[in-house]
């Protein structure tokens, strides 16, 4: 043993004298003694155990792994030892460690050899490996979501076949595809993670350099005393880009359905007295007639289902004269991204149903028009120039479509698919804008 004072050992011609040196805490195994063997004989040759190494048998006991498996990752060249003394033994360091606990990570998430075997600790696959561990995260969720949907659902028809005797099929299915639309839908905006994503993409590389929030900020024409209320608030992006600007007096109400998107915003305003905030549904807003001189819903109203109720609720809590700032996009934004998943996977769709359709630039007016006594239509000019796929990949996989579904297997050639794309230069179109709308 190592801690023996020395031992000996006769065979033939050779010689072997194990001398212990101090110990060392290397990773897990707090009793690792690194050991020198000296082999003496006809072909003088030195063998050593180099301090700070392991051996593949200890390597593989403390990876809980087979030394088969280790043999067998080093000869696929995706782990090789650290060092190889000259009779051919391997040995390993606590980042060959590092590295075979990533490998055997990937693997259990469903990666591929091949895929792993592009992937390391450096600092250039950051990107890559930290999108794929979200992909695998979310699809995790999704999949547990889904189960508890149909579970909800043979529940609901079990019950019906129980007290009816016969199971009402057509609404069943109805049941289940239009609670995992909403469900889907509701997961995207849990917390600030896939909207940060897309306002992230907007933010570095769009070329109107005013930026987004400044010019809704503007927009808004904000004065002292005013009482504002911002539905679908998100992560409360538009203050934080705009809170040096803000009047001292003022008071605003931010507000979402999500309890998470009010967290983030909570945490990224930070202590600031002008602020409140409060989980409130745009189809019942819990507020007096009358309360505020300007109501702000960016990017919101296309995920609203009751319009008509929304506009109702909005006009109430206005005060006589109040504006309504709504903002939305039309059929041609960021159609560049939809046409580069297609061409990727044509049953790629990014977007379970099109918004713009529901409330955008071509049909706000007409919507808004019944509630409102004017209403203006003010577009933002701007498009997106970028040349690095990180970005482009994050805003795809944060979009509410089945993107993620159909990429879980096909991850590092998506990625090389986008990355050779945007190589010389990748052009994105923007269609969006604001309805400036007054009350009577």
């Amino acid at each position: 043993m190592a801690d023996e004072a020395d031992s000996k050992s006769v065979a033939g011609n050779h010689v072997r004298v194990q001398v212990p040196l101090p110990a060392v805490s290397k990773g897990s195994d707090k009793n690792f003694y690194p050991v020198l063997f000296f082999h003496i004989g006809k072909e003088r040759m030195i063998h050593m155990k180099l301090p700070g190494y392991y051996s593949s048998g200890e390597f593989a006991r403390m990876a809980n792994v087979s030394i088969r498996t280790i043999r067998f990752y080093d000869k696929q060249n995706i782990l090789k030892p650290s060092y190889v003394n000259p009779s051919g033994a391997r040995f390993y360091t606590d980042s060959d460690l590092a590295r075979l606990q990533q490998i055997l990570l990937l693997k259990y998430l469903g990666f591929s050899l091949d895929d792993i075997k592009e992937m390391t600790l450096g600092d250039t696959d950051y990107h890559y490996l930290l999108h794929s561990l979200k992909l695998q995260q979310k699809l995790v969720v999704d999949r547990m979501e889904q189960l508890q949907l149909v579970g909800h659902a043979l529940e609901d028809t079990v019950s019906a076949l129980e007290t009816h005797g016969k199971i009402d099929w057509s609404q069943m299915l109805d049941l289940i595809h239009l609670t995992n639309i909403e469900k889907s839908l509701k997961s995207q905006y849990q917390n600030a993670t896939n909207i940060s994503a897309r306002i992230s993409l907007h933010t570095q590389f769009s070329q109107n350099k005013q930026g987004w929030f400044p010019w809704i900020y503007e927009q808004c024409q904000l004065m002292p005393g005013m009482q504002v209320l911002e539905l679908g608030c998100g992560d409360g992006a538009l203050w934080t880009s705009n809170q040096e600007k803000l009047p001292q007096k003022i008071s605003i109400l931010l507000s979402d359905i999500s309890e998470g998107m009010l967290r983030d915003a909570r945490r990224n305003i930070g202590q600031d007295s002008r602020f409140t905030f409060q989980d409130i549904d745009c189809r019942q807003i819990p507020c007096a007639p009358e309360s505020f001189d300007l109501v702000i819903a960016n990017h919101v109203l296309f995920y609203c289902q009751d319009l008509d109720q929304v506009f109702t609720q909005i006009t109430r809590v206005l005060k006589p004269g109040g504006r309504f700032l709504c903002s939305t996009y039309g059929p041609s934004h960021m159609k560049e991204i939809s046409s580069l998943v297609q061409e990727f996977d044509s049953r790629i769709t990014l977007s379970m149903e099109k918004l713009y359709e529901h409330f955008g630039l071509q049909c706000g007016e007409a919507l808004l028009s019944p509630y409102f006594a004017s209403v203006e239509c003010h577009r933002y000019e701007d498009s997106i120039e970028l040349n690095t796929p990180e970005p482009l990949i994050s805003y795809i996989l944060s979009c509410h479509g089945n993107q993620n579904q159909l990429l879980l297997n096909r991850y590092a050639e998506f990625h090389a698919f986008v990355e050779k794309k945007t190589r010389k230069g990748f052009h994105i179109s923007k269609d969006a804008g604001i309805f400036v709308c007054c009350k009577d």
